[in-house]
């Protein structure tokens, strides 16, 4: 059972990358933790924030489906929720007509339908209390024409714009929303998403420790949009001035496939 009296953390897609370091961040700032992910490794990923002194309950669930959601709030056992850190996601490569329809639209269930899901319960509850933070992990990729990661992009352009929107409508609560948004991170989200043989791929990408901690300091100050790295927060400005026709054609250059060093 969590130590009821440290406060309580939701963190989805904890097993790995962004979601694990998120997790990492809450546990090391006095968090409980509920970490979840599709995935068996999430046993091993609480074992690991067990040891920085958090009380730590693992489910393994599949958020793309509603089921997969009411496992996750069911474990939660009706304790407060001070931190909703709404991370699961999923992409996939190659051109639309190309991909298999079920597997994009796992893409929307994960990213879209899920994250809505739970965030809808959690928030509820917490607009009873009226106080909770709520972190959404979008990305730079919501600004930008996906080509060929079109049903990817966007599934975060939604998220991007969902996250402004919840924050206004609950700006005369206690409850915070933050949309964190990164660009290209150093997890294993490429290799799922079938994009190993494209530039952007194999590019240099970001620390996703760092992108964590950029994430959790503005969920922690209440604080809205947060682009991880000047880079990325240079190609978001520059992408609300060009047209979407040569970002679209600029996306191309990045994720057509065979676009890598071979």
């Amino acid at each position: 059972m969590s130590d009821l009296r440290k406060p309580l953390a939701v963190v989805t897609g904890a097993s790995t990358g962004i979601g694990y370091e998120l997790a990492r961040c809450c546990a090391e700032n006095g968090f409980d933790l509920v970490v979840a992910a599709d995935e068996p490794r999430i046993e091993a990923a609480a074992t690991e924030f067990r040891s920085l002194g958090a009380s730590v309950d693992a489910v393994e669930a599949d958020l793309a489906t509603l089921d997969g959601v009411e496992t996750l709030y069911a474990a939660l056992n009706g304790r407060p929720i001070a931190a909703l850190l709404a991370n699961a996601g999923r992409g996939l490569g190659k051109s639309f007509l190309d991909q298999n329809l079920n597997e994009a639209l796992d893409v929307v269930n994960t990213n879209v339908t899920g994250t809505l899901a739970l965030v809808h319960k959690v928030g509820r509850d917490m607009l009873a209390r009226n106080e909770g933070r709520i972190l959404i992990t979008g990305s730079i990729a919501g600004f930008i024409p996906g080509t060929f990661q079109a049903v990817y992009n966007g599934s975060k352009a939604f998220l991007d714009s969902f996250s402004d929107a919840l924050r206004n409508e609950l700006k005369d609560s206690e409850i915070t929303v933050t949309c964190l948004m990164p660009g290209p991170t150093d997890t294993d989200f490429f290799e799922r998403a079938d994009l190993m043989d494209t530039a952007v791929g194999q590019a240099k990408k970001d620390d996703p420790a760092k992108v964590a901690k950029v994430g959790f300091d503005a969920m922690m100050k209440g604080e809205g949009d947060v682009v991880a790295g000047w880079k990325n927060k240079l190609e978001t400005a520059v992408s609300k001035v060009l047209p979407h026709g040569l970002l679209a054609e600029q996306h191309r250059k990045m994720a057509e496939p065979g676009s890598g060093r071979g």
